[in-house]
């Protein structure tokens, strides 16, 4: 690339994404590119795409139709997930593609249509963040092999960060919160023989560096006491838990452990220790061999369990996947009715303890001008608190919840 380039960076998908994608910037301009806002105005259009459902696959595919027809004299570079998943296909079926390369930036562009060399972008440098927090992801890969799930085949195996890596990454990030992810979070460090006892003493080193530590997508078995207390220690009673369904036999299906009765115990247990504590979760609507029955267990638990956060999603059918090869597809009319009877639900619920919040005085951490969040806001995901303008950025400050519209609330004051 010569200097003086300018380049255009789209990302999809999950936080993960964003993450290689502040990294693969940090790679452009330290190779003496400078970024616009707009793709009219790049020499190089780069667009990191998501490809974990059939959904996210059509995103990917139209945005990198529209950028090529937003700026056809740009070279258009595709990276991400769907690089990696279906890199030879995209590249025949999608003429307007310059460069498809995995995991990274091709070092060299140039030939049309021609594969790019991968560039690991795990341990790659960062610049500070331009927000008051940050995701940071700390492994790479997935040992599970969840029935619904494609990512292992071309993420590959877990590879654990050291913790050396992560808090040198997160004093270059220079923020107020880190929000923890991975594909698969709390078996953080068990490639390296350890599982969740290097993840306790990550969250420790930390909590020396920032004021709130959130980890997201966390799988239930491995949830333990330590971990919890762990959490619990940090100030920062957010658990983000990667349920999926409550019935044991579509749970054994999708090869994942649990089922409604321990997941519930659990939370029970944290609420007994932090009644403060706030869960959030997703569901997969409509899997393979889903019965009535598997669905009114999963609208029990929900009334039942009343978390403050849930997400719910219809099963997209994978290939190269366990679930692929099942009987019993749910027709797609039923997963949708069945979706919105639990939106409805959950709606409420989550309404219900918004409301809840009216009254009482938080910490929250200002984002940007007007918008904060508190404990039980995750960026970009959940609710957020409104503000007065003249609280700093960057700073945290108590205010009393006066408001609440759907999943935001409405704060007034500026104590410290």
């Amino acid at each position: 690339m010569s200097v003086g380039r300018t380049y255009h960076l789209v990302t999809l998908g999950c936080p993960k994404n964003q993450v290689d994608s502040d990294k693969l910037e940090a790679t452009l301009v330290a190779d003496g590119m400078a970024g616009v806002d707009a793709a009219e105005d790049a020499d190089v259009v780069v667009v990191n795409t998501c490809a974990f459902v059939e959904q996210a696959r059509a995103e990917s595919i139209d945005t990198i139709l529209d950028l090529s027809s937003r700026n056809p004299q740009a070279e258009l570079v595709v990276t991400g997930c769907l690089a990696e998943r279906s890199g030879p296909e995209l590249s025949n079926a999608l003429p307007e593609v310059d460069r498809v390369a995995g995991f990274g930036v091709p070092v060299t562009l140039g030939t049309k249509a021609d594969r790019a060399p991968t560039l690991d972008l795990l341990n790659l440098p960062r610049p500070a963040s331009p927000r008051p927090w940050a995701y940071v992801k700390i492994a790479e890969g997935c040992d599970r092999a969840c029935g619904f799930c494609a990512i292992p085949t071309f993420r590959g195996p877990q590879r654990s960060r050291t913790i050396e890596q992560i808090l040198t990454e997160v004093d270059q990030l220079a923020v107020r919160e880190v929000v923890l992810v991975a594909q698969d979070l709390a078996a953080y460090g068990r490639d390296q023989g350890q599982g969740s006892r290097d993840l306790v003493p990550l969250l420790g080193a930390l909590a020396h560096r920032v004021d709130w530590i959130r980890l997201l997508y966390l799988y239930p078995s491995d949830l333990d006491d330590r971990l919890v207390g762990a959490i619990l220690d940090t100030g920062v009673p957010y658990f983000d838990l990667s349920l999926q369904h409550v019935s044991r036999p579509l749970l054994a299906s999708m090869r994942r452990w649990g089922d409604g009765g321990r997941f519930l115990d659990r939370i029970t247990d944290i609420r007994d220790q932090a009644p403060e504590a706030v869960f959030r979760s997703n569901f997969i609507v409509g899997y393979p061999g889903e019965t009535e029955a598997d669905h009114d267990a999963l609208l029990q638990f929900v009334h039942d369990a009343q978390l403050d956060w849930c997400g719910f999603f219809p099963y997209s059918r994978e290939q190269n996947t366990h679930a692929d090869r099942l009987g019993g597809h749910v027709p797609a009319a039923l997963a949708i009715e069945r979706l919105g009877e639990l939106t409805e639900i959950q709606d409420s619920i989550t309404a219900r303890k918004r409301d809840e919040m009216v009254g009482r005085e938080v910490r929250v951490l200002v984002d940007e001008i007007g918008v904060a969040r508190g404990v039980a806001e995750a960026p970009e995901i959940d609710g957020i608190v409104e503000v007065s303008p003249s609280l700093a950025v960057g700073h945290f400050h108590r205010v009393e919840v006066v408001g609440a519209l759907g999943p935001d609330l409405i704060a007034t004051g500026a104590g410290p």
